[in-house]
């Protein structure tokens, strides 16, 4: 099984999905926070090593990953699209985008598990969408990994 896919890995993260729907709020890091979740005493060192670096990584390219969504979302202000879509949007944007390493379906189908949860009913369809164009944008029609 990929490590991408198990059920520590989700755990991580769904705690970088909180960090950047809080993130998306306030406009900055909150050290803070992410020390708070990094407490968490089940988390695997591998898991607290992908919240630190994807966190910081989304931090840092945030414009970036605005305008490639913006660009995916026609149709739609990106500052008006539901918060809780727009962190999974965001998160998933930077696994296709940032770590190759992570196989675009886990990345696409842990953000719609994450609106799922987290949304409202019509959400997955909508990050799904969204989330097949910026795969097709970012790493190519072909890459079905």
């Amino acid at each position: 099984r990929s490590p991408f896919c198990n059920m520590s890995r989700r755990s991580a993260r769904e705690v970088v999905f909180k960090l950047v729907f809080e993130f998306s709020f306030l406009k900055e890091r909150n050290e803070k926070s992410l020390e708070l979740f990094l407490a968490d005493a089940k988390l695997t060192e591998d898991d607290r090593d992908y919240i630190v670096n994807t966190y910081r990584g989304i931090t840092e390219n945030y414009d970036r990953l605005l305008a490639v969504i913006s660009d995916c979302t026609e149709g739609y202000v990106v500052e008006r699209i539901y918060r809780p879509d727009f962190a999974a949007l965001i998160l998933a944007a930077f696994e296709l985008i940032y770590l190759p390493e992570v196989p675009s379906s886990v990345a696409i189908s842990e953000a719609v598990e994450l609106v799922k949860r987290y949304s409202s009913e019509k959400s997955n369809k909508f990050v799904n969408g969204v989330l097949a164009s910026v795969l097709k944008a970012t790493r190519g029609a072909d890459d079905g990994k």
